[in-house]
């Protein structure tokens, strides 16, 4: 999965109590309302799944260069991540399995997990026509545990993933409960810290916009317009997002019993976060030089301890 642009959306809304959609507490509480976030999130996520598979260029997937040999993984992922040969990997919101696949062909044993109809659909089939040995598991990260039996060596997450999440401290203990003692868990994502700056089409250098710290509400999104495609017309254009502080996302691994490796902060990104980052040739966006250099991106490699 990754965040949405938001470029030429309707600015961002925090969802209120005095809304139709109330708000988006903790799992476990006021269910419903959260089930209706994901409801309008997999519609979108479903409808963009046709527009990620046809897309091409430099903000695109590219899926006949994958289909070439190609992959869909970052330098930094691959260098962290290490060696994956004959290791069980669960892949988190896997869209429609170009990374998971991506793994497979390095010799892991994977499973691609995602709540798309759409996408899971796609990740089978693509499998299938490539030869790829992969299973692919259709439900809410939050119902994991009911829908799926065993453990893994790694659980591995990616680029646009924690914005659909409300509740880290329980995606934190699903991801331990995942995990065999000694497996470890790696998130490479957006920094926190980076969404606290405007990043609208007009933005044109560094400056605050909202608050790190977010609500615990989502925030309500209204855009055409994708960014593997920006001319792309959709239906459904509505999504709700959750912000999420960097010791957040600690606190749901350490809390749920893992040991963090380590902590590495990048000066970029995979995305066209801002409309004046620059693309490398490693295909990362960093900020013009002479610009303040701020974390664009994090990883996060956990443990959980063999004993």
């Amino acid at each position: 999965m990754r965040a949405r642009s938001h470029k030429g959306s309707t600015r961002a809304i925090s969802v209120s109590a005095d809304e139709p959609l109330t708000s988006a507490s903790p799992l476990g509480r006021r269910r419903s309302n959260v089930d209706e976030y994901f409801g309008t999130n997999r519609d979108f996520w479903d409808e963009v799944v046709a527009v990620h598979v046809r897309s091409r260029g430099p903000h695109a997937y590219n899926v006949d260069d994958f289909k070439r040999g190609g992959t869909a993984l970052h330098s930094v992922e691959l260098e962290e991540v290490g060696d994956v040969k004959g290791k069980d990997l669960l892949h988190l919101q896997c869209h429609f399995g170009l990374d998971t696949l991506s793994w497979a062909r390095l010799g892991a044993r994977v499973t691609g997990v995602d709540f798309s109809d759409k996408g899971i659909e796609q990740a089978t089939a693509l499998a299938a026509e490539l030869g790829i040995d992969a299973r692919f598991i259709l439900t809410n990260l939050y119902e994991l545990p009911k829908q799926l039996e065993g453990n893994f060596d790694i659980v591995f997450t990616s680029h646009g993933v924690l914005n659909w999440l409300p509740d880290l401290a329980e995606w934190g203990r699903i991801i331990a409960h995942f995990l065999r003692p000694g497996g470890f868990f790696y998130i490479v994502d957006a920094h926190p810290f980076s969404h606290a700056f405007y990043d609208e089409a007009d933005a044109t250098e560094l400056k605050l916009g909202k608050s790190y710290w977010p609500t615990s509400e989502p925030m309500r999104f209204e855009e055409d317009g994708d960014y593997a495609d920006r001319t792309a017309h959709l239906e459904h254009q509505v999504t709700f997002e959750w912000g999420h502080t960097l010791g957040e996302i600690v606190n749901g691994l350490t809390d749920a019993g893992l040991r963090i490796d380590f902590l590495h902060e990048f000066p970029f990104l995979t995305w066209e976060l801002f409309p004046f980052l620059i693309r490398s040739e490693g295909g990362y966006y960093h900020l013009p030089d002479g610009m303040p250099k701020i974390p664009l991106m994090f990883s996060i490699k956990a443990t959980k301890p063999a004993h």
